[in-house]
């Protein structure tokens, strides 16, 4: 079909104003990995922009023969697969549950979680209650607090509403209980909505660094995003200098191309990375999985 005049600038138009905006978003992380890429003392003169002007692997060098760095992206990694699988499970037990007609107490049980989404306790209480249920200072304190989500608890009951109640008739006519139904027929046609929640709480238990800070003060708990916080807002460099040992600051004074901000690009594209890779393998659920759930009533 050939497209008129006025057509062809339309497409132009939205094609250009696409691609700025796909820039804009883009460039800042190209940028951070063009800097970690680059020798530190170099980046200090400025002028990088699209590629390393010194090339140099000495802030990756740091990064990953710091035990602490290290011990942060284990803890990252361990924190989102435990706190996503258990999140999920939790919160679609309870969903299937919130889709039961004879459940007693149903409208105030959804009015009482949808209060939740509108009110917190509040940090102080929070507190409070994480110290007296013993909490501080544990690796459960991440997962724990966040294990119910009443935002993801909505769309996985109104997903579950979407499917035929014919299936779970018949299931109970097999004699299925309603762990098979939910184990057995629910879950597995529940694929796309469990894979973009999934996703969604992975970043959200991966970017955290608030209440790592706020609840652990036992530096081989703290993730890596709580370090690289500590990175980025202060000099640490010379403090992580100061309680090496003395072949490490060996290593560390032939390394003069190293600086505060090349080491925070790099433990940035370390922390950001892998979750980043994750979104390719899961991006054809999310209209499929959020829009469905969110509409079908």
């Amino acid at each position: 079909m050939k497209l008129s005049f006025g057509d062809k600038t339309f497409v132009t138009v939205n094609y250009l104003l696409l691609f700025i905006l796909g820039f804009t978003a883009f460039y800042p992380f190209w940028n951070a990995a063009v800097i970690s890429f680059n020798a530190g003392t170099d980046t200090m003169l400025g002028g990088i922009t699209f590629w390393p002007r010194v090339f140099s692997l000495d802030n990756y060098e740091v990064v990953f023969k710091d035990k602490r760095l290290v011990n942060g992206f284990i803890i990252s990694v361990l924190r989102t697969l435990v706190g996503t699988v258990l999140s999920i499970a939790a919160t679609a037990i309870f969903a299937y549950g919130m889709t039961k007609k004879n459940l007693i107490g149903k409208k105030f049980y959804m009015v009482f979680c949808i209060l939740t989404m509108y009110f917190s306790g509040g940090l102080i209480p929070s507190y409070l209650l994480i110290r007296e249920l013993d909490l501080m200072n544990s690796f459960w304190v991440m997962v724990i607090p966040g294990i119910i989500s009443v935002w993801n608890m909505i769309i996985f009951r109104t997903f579950f509403m979407g499917i035929p109640g014919g299936l779970e008739e018949s299931a109970q006519i097999d004699g299925s209980s309603n762990w098979g139904i939910l184990f057995r027929i629910i879950f597995p046609l529940s694929g796309p909505v469990i894979a973009t929640l999934s996703l969604f709480t992975a970043v959200y238990h991966w970017n955290d660094w608030f209440s790592p800070s706020l609840y652990i003060s036992n530096i081989d708990l703290l993730p890596i995003q709580t370090k690289l916080q500590q990175i980025l807002n202060s000099n640490i460099m010379l403090e992580q200098m100061s309680q090496m040992d003395s072949a490490a600051q060996g290593r560390m004074s032939s390394m003069r191309a190293v600086t505060t901000k090349s080491l925070s690009m790099a433990t940035m594209m370390v922390a950001t990375v892998p979750i980043l890779c994750v979104y390719p393998f899961v991006q054809k659920y999310f209209v499929k999985g959020v829009l469905i759930g969110s509409l079908k009533e």
